[in-house]
């Protein structure tokens, strides 16, 4: 695998002069309007199929078709039959299969695995309308209608099942979507350099079983394959711990004059002359870096890590720690008598590929199939900008990082002040408000490791834990520049930064914090800083709360110099991995002692590869090394224990108070049952009092803004905002 990558627009065109479709098609008749007798690529996905860059479909969809393929899309097929996946006809090259922007599974199911009542993926919100495990099923289907024909799976679903992995829903670990899918081949992250590589070579003739050699894809072989003879294999217990993981090469290479010169009778041999090389650090990273390329990691097998925890958990820590495309391995798992194979991550993507794939020609709206019919998740972006991907930060809960890699990639300021000019033009709907400028963080664009080379050899799990790196720019200039020149588009009256902010990164600038309350936020500014308490912080791989109220304090002092009323609203997760019944308690009290009322609140769900879910099924942590002693993480299992951690975040919420009550007494607190200011809930369910009271409480100004803006109110919301909380 080569380390220098193809640019995305360095291909030939498949097809030169294809002319971008309005829509691409979902029906034969649109595809007879185009002139299309049949479709090079047909992409079958889960969601509703909405022309804008956000949705995952529409991005893949019009970058192969700027490579002059024809592609089509099938939405949301009945998976019943094969009949569905018959409504295009036969691609020419293969079908693309995609689960859509989540895990099926994700979208259908609670933390409580109870089914959900709506898919803001679907138009119209209407659930069931794609099936458990999508990938697996549209693939099986896709083959039925068409065998023979390739069939290549992607999507955040494929990319975090790409190995044997623990499922929450069946409470069992899983195989490779691989195996199940029977797919060709697996590309996961975000693929477009594999798809553009892939596509064209698949147009050339090349068969899809003989292309091995990409970066970013998974795919099944037989036990004894190897690219070539000059591979070799590693044992993966071999690599569980961080740093270098190879032994350094003898920098002292010993030759003899001349080998060959043994001797005869006649002859004596000369004596032997040794000669040493003394290797440069350069030569010996060389070698290294030649020797890493050239070996593969050998996983536990699946029958292995299905019945035994602590291999799960050691397969887990050596699959992230062989993340960095800089220095990763390839991997392999046996699953039975083949083997799950994966190639390296792929190469992040350079700014003028981010522009090439974010300027396609978008319709940016719903196919016009789904007619009036509201799209919620279109209903949510419609009037925002992705300026980046990818996330450094490495929160254990999260699949940002395993999916999108750890490197952000940017786009350049010009095609981010494009797209706002387009959405002020174009989109329907749009009064003058850009809804969110900010991606998978608001606040990491442009931001990268000071050295390139020491970014290419690091093995740390996140840049900011335990604390930021010293490696990591931190300077928020160019996002304070492109604010300032977003917000000076004529037509745009606001530009609101609604993503996740890290808000440990954010106090390294100030300024960037001065810009954001002063122009940025509309009223209330959302963050996650998931849990008051250290040992839940530490398995999430989260900053302390110091770094919470120094944000506060700058907050509230720049929001108070603009002469605006605004507040933080704060986000946590009940249940996570090394959460006790004390440590939501304690957040609690915090939250109480704030006169924070939370509405919508989060229980940890296990998704699958994330460090977290590890953690939730072996009780193991994967952040340190792995042995049958080492450390034990305790988390919380029994539904009736996460329905009290859920309901201590919404201790104000009469619905919780008796189960908040057996639990107090159960833990010895009683003390916090009363009907005192000191009191966490009443003795009685008796609602009126203190709800009453607590809606007096609140000012008419906080009132307003969680009005206008539809989301959840601090309780005597003014009163935080001017003080510090403790």
């Amino acid at each position: 695998m080569s380390a220098t990558p193809h640019n995305l627009r360095s291909f030939p065109p498949y097809r030169s002069g294809l002319i971008p479709a309005p829509m691409l098609p979902m029906s034969r008749a649109e595809m007879d309007k185009l002139g299309w007798d049949s479709c090079d690529i047909i992409i079958v996905t889960g969601d509703a199929y909405i022309d804008h860059p956000s949705f995952g479909m529409a991005l893949i969809g019009r970058l192969l078709e700027s490579q002059g393929f024809r592609v089509g899309i099938i939405s949301q097929p009945d998976w019943q039959s094969a009949d569905a996946f018959r409504a295009l006809g036969k691609p020419n090259l293969y079908f693309g299969i995609t689960a859509g922007n989540m895990d099926s599974m994700i979208n259908r199911y609670t933390a409580d695995r109870k089914i959900r009542s709506d898919d803001a993926y679907t138009a119209g919100g209407h659930p069931n309308k794609r099936p458990d495990r999508a990938v697996t099923v549209y693939a099986q289907r896709a083959r039925e209608a068409f065998p023979g024909t390739p069939i290549v799976i992607g999507s955040i679903e494929a990319s975090l099942r790409r190995i044997a992995h623990y499922d929450y829903w069946s409470d069992t670990v899983r195989r490779s979507v691989l195996t199940d899918s029977k797919a060709d081949i697996l590309l996961f992250g975000n693929a477009e350099r594999a798809l553009l590589d892939l596509s064209h070579r698949l147009a050339a003739g090349e068969s899809v079983k003989a292309i091995r050699d990409l970066r970013g894809t998974a795919f099944m072989v037989s036990r004894d394959w190897k690219p070539s003879d000059d591979w070799y294999e590693v044992d993966s217990t071999r690599v569980d711990t961080p740093g270098k993981v190879e032994p350094h090469p003898d920098p002292y290479e010993m030759k003899e004059k001349d080998p060959t010169a043994c001797g005869t009778d006649d002859k004596p041999a000369e004596p032997k002359v040794m000669t040493i090389k003394i290797m440069t650090r350069e030569e010996r990273q060389a070698m290294q870096k030649e020797v890493r390329s050239r070996s593969v990691v050998r996983l536990p097998a699946f029958e292995v890590v299905k019945e035994d925890p602590v291999s799960y958990a050691h397969a887990s820590r050596v699959f992230h720690l062989e993340s960095n495309p800089g220095n990763a391995r390839a991997m392999v798992q046996a699953h039975g008598e083949r083997d799950v194979w994966l190639n390296p991550p792929p190469l992040p993507l350079a700014m003028d590929e981010m522009d090439y794939v974010f300027d396609l020609p978008y319709a940016r709206a719903p196919h016009p199939a789904y007619g009036k019919e509201k799209i919620p998740a279109w209903d949510m972006i419609r009037f925002s900008v992705n300026i980046m991907r990818g996330c450094f930060g490495g929160c254990t809960f999260c699949s940002i990082t395993e999916h999108e890699g750890r490197i952000i990639q940017s786009r350049s300021e010009p095609s981010i002040l494009r797209e706002i000019e387009l959405i002020r033009d174009k989109t329907k709907g749009f009064t003058g408000t850009i809804s969110d400028l900010g991606g998978p963080t608001a606040n990491m664009y442009r931001l990268a490791c000071k050295d390139k080379k020491v970014e290419e050899s690091c093995r740390r799990l996140s840049c900011v834990y335990p604390t930021i790196c010293s490696n990591l720019n931190t300077d928020h200039s160019k996002l304070i520049q492109l604010y300032r020149r977003a917000r000076a588009i004529p037509g745009v009256k606001k530009i609101l930064v609604s993503s996740g902010l890290r808000y440990d990164l954010a106090v390294r600038s100030p300024e960037y914090v001065k810009e954001l309350a002063t122009h940025h936020v509309g009223g209330l500014l959302k963050i996650a800083p998931e849990h008051s308490e250290d040992g839940p912080l530490s398995k999430m791989m989260k900053p302390g709360m110091g770094s919470y109220y120094r944000f506060k304090e700058l907050f509230d002092k720049y929001s108070k110099e603009a002469g605006k009323e605004q507040y933080l609203i704060p986000y946590f997760i009940a249940a996570h991995p090394g959460t006790t019944d004390e440590d939501m308690l304690n957040l609690a009290i915090w939250l109480k002692q704030n006169d924070f009322r939370l509405d919508q609140v989060q229980t940890f769900l296990p998704t699958p590869m994330a460090m977290a879910t590890t953690m939730y099924h072996t009780r193991k942590n994967p952040l340190h090394k792995i042995s049958k002693d080492s450390e034990t993480v305790e988390t919380p299992r029994l539904a009736k224990i996460r329905k009290l951690h859920k309901a201590l975040l919404r201790y104000h919420d009469p619905d919780n108070w008796e189960a908040i009550r057996e639990g107090l007494k159960r833990m010895g607190r009683s003390d916090l049952i009363g009907n005192g200011p000191q009191h966490l809930v009443p003795r009685s369910d008796a609602p009126a009092v203190m709800g009453k009271r607590a809606r007096r409480d609140e000012t008419p100004s906080v009132n307003k803004v969680a009005k206008k803006f539809g989301q959840n109110k601090p309780r005597a919301g003014a009163a935080i905002a001017r003080k510090r909380s403790g």
